[in-house]
C-alpha cells in the first residue's frame, strides 16, 4: 500500500527547522492519542536530521539514521505515527507490508522495489509543488491561446480592428473566468494517447536497462487530432499542457532522488511476520531469504530505478510488528542491529477510547457530526455516550480479537446506522446521542458473543 502525501503549506503547520522535540510530540499529539515514549522517539528521529543537515558534508555523510522497531498489537498508532511525521517532515513516505516481499528465485516483489515505488511517490510531490508555482502562468497561457481560438487574431495593418479585437478578448477573458463561456463549444486539437501494452509475469524493467513506456512514444510518435470539445474542459486540457511546458522535469527527477536519499521514510508494517527462522517448509520457507534482501536496503546500498541510482543509506526505516506470536529475537541478528531504537505502545484503554473520539482533529466524532450536517442533521454526541461507546470498545476487544481503535468505526458506524439511513427523511433534524441510546442499539449485540464476533 503506498500512501501520497501532499506537500505542506504554511497554513498547515509550523516551519519543520523551528520544532524542537517537544513541539514535534506536541504536534503529533492532535492526530495520536496517547504512545509517549513511540513519540518520543520519532521526534528524536526527526530531529537528527535536521542536526545532520547543519553538519560540514564530510561529517553528515557519516551520521546514519538510527532506525526504530514499534513493538504493539494492531490499532494503537503505529502506522499514523509514522505518516504523521513523514507529512510534518513534508517527507516522501511510503507504507509497505514486509510479508508481500518473496526472496530472490521466489515468486513475488523484490525488496528494491520499496525504494522504486518511493522514488515515484517523491516525483509525484515535487511535480505537485513545480505545478503550485507554475499554475498562475499556465492558465493565463490556455485562456490566451482558448481567446485566439474564439477570437483570431486581427490582419496586420488593421489597427482599429486589432483594438476593438484586443477589447472583445479582454471582455471574453472575464466572461470566461466567471464560467459564463462553459458551455459554449470549441474546436481544439488534442494529442492522441499511445498504444498500452501490458507485459505478463514477473518482469523487472529496470532490471532489463529499458522502460516501454519511455519507448513507446518515440517509436509509434504522438499523433494528434481535431476534437470539437466544451470551452470549460478545452481550457482545463490547455491548462495541463501548458503546464507540462513550464515544468522542468529534469529538475524535479533531481531534486526527487535528492529528497529520497536524504529525508525519506518508509514504514515497514508486519516485519514480525517475517522474523522465522528456517527449518520449515511450505510458504514460510523464505523468511529469513526475505530479512537477508531486506538487509542491504536497511544497511545502505545503491538501487537502480528508471530516474537513477539511488542511495538507501540515509533513508529512514520504521519498522514495526505485533510481535504476539514471534519476538525481535527472532530476526536475524544483523537486522536486529539496523534497528537501534525500539519502543513498545501500549494497548488503548477506555480513557484513550474517550479521547480518541474527542480530542484528534480528525476525530471520529466530528467526522460523523460534518457528514450529518452536510443534510442538516445536528448530531449531538454527548460525553456520556462517548464514554459508553468507549467501554463497549474496550469490552469487545477484550472479548474477542484486539484490533485496537479500529474497533470504534466498527461501533460508531453500528451506533448510528438509523440515523444515516433515516436522515434525508428525518423531520427532526436534532439529533441527540446520549448513554441510553449507545445502551439500546449496543447492549443486545455486545452481550451475544457469537454476535458480536461477526457485527462488531
Amino acid at each position: 500500500m503506498v500512501i501520497y502525501l501532499p506537500s505542506q503549506s504554511v497554513e498547515e503547520g509550523p516551519v519543520l527547522d523551528e520544532l524542537t522535540p517537544r513541539e514535534i510530540v506536541r504536534e503529533l499529539d492532535k492526530y495520536v492519542i496517547g504512545q509517549p515514549d513511540a513519540k518520543r522517539a520519532v521526534a528524536i528521529a526527526l530531529r537528527n536530521r535536521l542536526r545532520r543537515q547543519k553538519l560540514p558534508p564530510e561529517m553528515a555523510e557519516e551520521v546514519m539514521p538510527k532506525n526504530i522497531l514499534m513493538i504493539g498489537p494492531t490499532g494503537v498508532g503505529k502506522t499514523e505515527l509514522a505518516r504523521r511525521l513523514a507529512k510534518l517532515a513534508n517527507s516522501p513516505f511510503m507504507k509497505v507490508e514486509a510479508s508481500k516481499f518473496t526472496e530472490v528465485g521466489y515468486v513475488g516483489r523484490d525488496v528494491e522495489s520499496m525504494i522504486r515505488d518511493l522514488v515515484d511517490i517523491a516525483i509525484d510531490m515535487v511535480r505537485e509543488e513545480k505545478l503550485d508555482e507554475v499554475g498562475d502562468r499556465a492558465e493565463k497561457a490556455a485562456e490566451d491561446r482558448l481567446l485566439e481560438l474564439l477570437v483570431p487574431a486581427t490582419p496586420e495593418g488593421t489597427d482599429d480592428n486589432s483594438k476593438d479585437n484586443s477589447k472583445t478578448r479582454e471582455k471574453l477573458r472575464e466572461r470566461l473566468r466567471e464560467g459564463k463561456l462553459d458551455e459554449r463549444m470549441v474546436e481544439l486539437e488534442v494529442k492522441e494517447r499511445g498504444p498500452s501494452f501490458e507485459i505478463a509475469g514477473n518482469v523487472n524493467m529496470e532490471e532489463m536497462g529499458m522502460n516501454i513506456k519511455d519507448m513507446l512514444p518515440a517509436m509509434f510518435g504522438q499523433r494528434s487530432k481535431r476534437r470539437n470539445m466544451r470551452v470549460s474542459d478545452a481550457l482545463e486540457y490547455l491548462i495541463q499542457e501548458e503546464e507540462q511546458k513550464l515544468i522542468d522535469m529534469d529538475q524535479v527527477t533531481r531534486i526527487a532522488l535528492d529528497r529520497v536519499e536524504s529525508s525519506g521514510i518508509i514504514f515497514l508494517d508486519e516485519i514480525d511476520k517475517i522474523a522465522g527462522r528456517e527449518g520449515g517448509h511450505g510458504p514460510d520457507v523464505s523468511r529469513e531469504g526475505v530479512q537477508r534482501d531486506i538487509l542491504p536496503i536497511v544497511e545502505g546500498t545503491t538501487v537502480n530505478t528508471r530516474y537513477g541510482f539511488v542511495r538507501t543509506d540515509h533513508i529512514l526505516f520504521i519498522a514495526a510488528g505485533a510481535f504476539h506470536v514471534s519476538k525481535p529475537s527472532d530476526l536475524i541478528p544483523e537486522l536486529q542491529g539496523r534497528f537501534p531504537i525500539r519502543v513498545e505502545l501500549k494497548s488503548l484503554s477506555v480513557d484513550d477510547f474517550v479521547r480518541i473520539l474527542k480530542e484528534p482533529r480528525n476525530a471520529l466524532a466530528r467526522q460523523y457530526t460534518a457528514l450529518l450536517e452536510t443534510e442538516g442533521i445536528k448530531l449531538n454526541l454527548t460525553d456520556d455516550a462517548l464514554l459508553e461507546v468507549a467501554k463497549f470498545a474496550a469490552q469487545v476487544n477484550e472479548t474477542s480479537e484486539n484490533i485496537g481503535a479500529r474497533r470504534l468505526h466498527t461501533i460508531m458506524e453500528k451506533l448510528l446506522e438509523e440515523v444515516s439511513f433515516e436522515g434525508p427523511d428525518l423531520r427532526k433534524k436534532n439529533v441527540k446521542v446520549d448513554a441510553a441510546y449507545v445502551r439500546k442499539q449496543l447492549s443486545d449485540i455486545v452481550k451475544d458473543q457469537d454476535l458480536s464476533r461477526y457485527i462488531l
